[in-house]
């Protein structure tokens, strides 16, 4: 039975990515038992969703990397979408790029993946040209989201921004909110929801709900993450009640942004 060594990079003030992928990873083992997962963690600092803390966030990076490079991961994941986005479109590559660089300067060859670089790819594995969001940004931060969705061909019928500036206080907003929230988008066109897109709201109890409820697949930052972390272990992408991204069903999320393996996973028993 193979351990799957994952290795997160968060902002210091996340509490919801290694509380989420974790819970999502946990339900697949009872279906898919013969694969467990383990997780190791970096953080970098950042208290105030803000562009500058952002920024400062994002020159930590390589220090993160560094960290995780000793624990020999399969995969790594950086959990931080707008600190990517709001870069402007197509920085999660060049982050992407520069974390394999570093865990390639290590003798830690793994896939790297980013919740930015997911979003789009999850995204685009639906089949989703139209999307309606839901951030818990200030506005000017979920501007840059939505341009850098647009950016990748992906129209954003509508966005809502909750305005949350405090870090710790998006990872306390209530999940079950959200299926009240997502009714006050427009959704005419929409051909997906994304519930959150950020790794800090937490939104996995409300998925399979208002995707149940809407009628339209419904995805996050965080199942979409999941989702590339499975696709890039070379496992199947299920994990029960998380929507339809990890049905299980859903191929070919390499569209938008390619997986950057940087050598074949290892995995310890």
């Amino acid at each position: 039975m193979p351990d799957h060594h994952i290795g997160l990079i968060v902002p210091s003030s996340n509490l919801t990515m290694e509380t989420e992928l974790p819970r999502m990873l946990r339900a697949r083992e009872s279906v898919a038992p013969e694969d467990r997962f383990v997780f190791h963690t970096s953080r970098m600092r950042m208290r105030h969703v803000t562009p500058e803390q952002l920024r400062e966030m994002n020159a930590q990076t390589e220090r993160a990397a560094l960290e995780l490079a000793d624990a020999r991961p399969d995969v790594v994941a950086s959990a931080c979408l707008v600190a990517l986005m709001a870069q402007g479109p197509g920085h999660h590559e060049v982050a992407e790029a520069e974390i394999a660089a570093v865990l390639d300067g290590q003798g830690a060859k793994a896939p790297v993946v980013s919740s930015a670089g997911a979003l789009l790819s999850g995204i685009a594995a639906l089949g989703a040209r139209r999307v309606a969001i839901v951030t818990p940004y200030m506005k000017e931060l979920t501007c840059l989201v939505t341009g850098c969705i647009e950016a990748a061909g992906i129209e954003v019928v509508d966005a809502l921004s909750l305005e949350v500036p405090d870090n710790l206080a998006v990872a306390r907003l209530d999940p079950a909110d959200l299926r009240e929230h997502w009714k006050r988008l427009r959704l005419d066109g929409a051909e997906a929801l994304v519930l959150s897109a950020c790794v800090q709201m937490p939104s996995l109890e409300a998925i399979q709900a208002v995707e149940d409820e809407s009628g339209l697949p419904v995805l996050s930052a965080a199942t979409a993450t999941t989702f590339r972390v499975l696709e890039s272990l070379g496992l199947p992408t299920v994990v029960p009640g998380a929507g339809r991204l990890l049905s299980g069903t859903v191929q070919g999320g390499r569209g938008v942004a390619a997986v950057r393996a940087t050598g074949r996973p290892h995995t310890a028993g």
